[in-house]
């Protein structure tokens, strides 16, 4: 496996970028069917060092994700199941006391991993909730003040399920704005669920077939390769006007965050990069303005009795907001 340093190097390449990002995703393909635009938001989150929120109901193949991703990048996978009665030292762990050396362990929980699956996280208390967010934002766990770094590179896709409310607690705006992205996998097409049974029917376990096609070290690599990718000031001057313009609309009552701009000029990054370029445009950032932003937006009780959605107004702040020209925006 070649070193963080050589791996930085070859995914500066743009070609080499992109080739790295289409075997990531060909490899994750051959057990998620008919989901490619899923799984491209999934890798970018990865590489632009983000989470991801799944909002979907069960059986479409969310912990599937989760461990295709994390068996296709050789990256320890750890899940958790959400409840009520989870406690915060069951997610990140716990200090036992030691009788053969007389002195406190320190126990890791399952966020000690690459990719943890925070299965139904609505289910579980707010101070749960609260734990696991913690880590996600600071990449540490700090327990009777010590500090314990999270390995990198690190990612959690959280779940649930948007028809089943009894018994959860939703997350509040503030830890929504957390996630870089929230996208919902959907219903496999009828051509790709005819794949599923005649090629993954009779595999118990399909994942446990995926070898990686990345080593830990490429992902970094790819991840500090997205951090020089060039975003033009006109560019960001419409990463601006865009969360002014979410701010202004009669609808919404909690507009587009400073974080949220970061994130999209972040993820925009990535996706420049795994298509080959050096520099961002604005079909970048319009293509994922949804996944990024519409969970962050906070709509008016009126606008909500209406029937209005969060998606709604993403919609219509794209729509108004002119696009910078191709020269200021970098794009030649």
């Amino acid at each position: 496996m070649p070193s963080t340093a050589e791996a930085e190097q070859t995914s500066a390449r743009p070609d080499s970028f992109a080739d790295l990002h289409a075997g990531l995703a060909r490899n994750m393909a051959a057990v998620i069917r008919g989901k490619d635009q899923i799984i491209d938001l999934v890798i970018l989150s990865l590489i632009s060092e983000g989470h991801i929120l799944v909002e979907d109901v069960p059986g479409v193949g969310k912990t599937t994700l989760a461990k295709a991703l994390a068996a296709s990048i050789d990256a320890p996978f750890g899940r958790v199941q959400f409840t009520p009665d989870l406690l915060p030292t069951d997610v990140v762990g716990v200090n036992v006391w030691d009788r053969g050396t007389n002195r406190f362990e320190f126990r890791r929980g399952p966020i000690f991993n690459g990719v943890v699956l925070a299965d139904e996280i609505n289910r579980a208390s707010p101070k749960t909730q609260s734990a696991l967010l913690e880590s996600m934002a600071e990449r540490q766990v700090t327990v009777d003040g010590v500090t314990h770094p999270l390995p990198t590179p690190f990612m959690v896709i959280a779940t649930q399920n948007p028809t089943d409310h009894e018994g959860t607690y939703p997350l509040p705006e503030s830890q929504l704005d957390r996630f870089l992205m929230r996208i919902s996998v959907g219903y496999p097409d009828r051509g790709a669920e005819l794949a599923i049974l005649e090629d993954l029917g009779d595999d118990s376990d399909a994942v446990a077939a995926l070898r990686p096609v990345l080593s830990t070290a490429q992902v970094n690599g790819l991840a500090a390769a997205v951090r020089t990718v060039h975003v033009a000031p006109a560019l960001r001057g419409y990463l601006v006007d865009l969360a002014e313009a979410s701010r202004r609309h009669p609808d919404v009552s909690i507009g587009i965050s400073p974080r949220a701009t970061l994130a999209l000029q972040r993820v925009a990054r990535a996706r420049a990069a795994t298509r080959g370029r050096t520099f961002v445009v604005p079909d970048d950032v319009k293509e994922l303005a949804h996944p990024v932003l519409a969970h962050r937006i906070r709509l008016t009780p009126e606008a909500a009795v209406r029937g209005t959605r969060t998606s709604d107004v993403v919609a219509e702040v794209l729509d108004r907001v002119p696009v910078p020209d191709p020269g200021d925006a970098g794009q030649t």
